[in-house]
């Protein structure tokens, strides 16, 4: 049946961009490197029809760039970009907050502090990558426990797990300076005092945001050549 099929290259090309999408947070494929379609089709066990889906998935979020006859590439965000992007979070996740609160359990606030936990573990242990994936889902669980739809879905769109990503592969990167920025968000929650909740993530995101300013280069760097790279090994 055509839909069915459809449906199962549409299932199977998400499964190759979450698998993609992990590569590049994991730093397998690193800001301007290639993806090489018929690569990952190799390495996935797949056609290259899905990867290219994929590919085309994540040029939609703007993490990879895709130019005639180059291929597709890990797109280095701008300066800008990224400013922009934790200035549209600061928003969103105020609303969410606001709508989060009231609705948080014991249960709910045990998971979030959990969450700092671990990015605090992963920073003992120098692991950027482990203190992003942490913080990802301390944010993305206040989203969540919004219960707003439209709130998820746009706030979804900003990829926040890269964006956080970025923050910890740039030159001067603090594993432990971003973990700790979480605790007084989490000292808000335990009281369960929105406002207060709201104040400490602006104060999260315009911190995170005036340090990214400094750090971020805006110039574009020399584009990196996996293939040859690759050769010269």
């Amino acid at each position: 049946m055509a839909v069915a099929r459809a449906l199962s290259r549409s299932v199977l090309a998400d499964q190759v961009k979450e698998r993609i999408l992990e590569a590049i947070l994991s730093g397998d494929y690193p800001p301007d490197s290639r993806i090489v379609e018929t690569q990952v089709a190799r390495e996935l066990g797949t056609s290259q029809a899905p990867v290219r889906e994929a590919l085309r998935g994540l040029e939609a979020i703007g993490v990879v760039e895709i130019a005639p006859f180059r291929g597709a590439r890990v797109r280095r965000p701008t300066r800008r970009e990224i400013l922009e992007a934790y200035a549209v979070r600061s928003a969103l996740e105020a609303l969410a907050a606001r709508l989060a609160v009231p609705r948080m359990t014991d249960a709910d606030l045990v998971e979030l502090a959990g969450y700092l936990e671990a990015m605090r573990a992963a920073a003992r242990e120098d692991d950027g990558p482990g203190v992003a994936e942490a913080d990802a889902r301390f944010h993305g669980r206040i989203v969540d426990l919004a219960d707003n739809g439209t709130l998820a879905r746009v706030w979804g769109s900003l990829e926040p797990f890269s964006r956080t990503y970025l923050t910890l592969v740039v030159p001067g990167a603090d594993p432990q300076w971003s973990a700790d920025l979480h605790g007084p968000i989490v000292a808000a929650l335990e009281r369960r005092d929105s406002e207060a909740v709201v104040d400490a993530l602006e104060r999260h995101f315009d911190e995170v945001r005036d340090n990214m300013a400094q750090r971020w280069p805006d110039e574009r760097p020399e584009v990196i050549d996996l293939d040859r790279t690759q050769r010269q090994a």
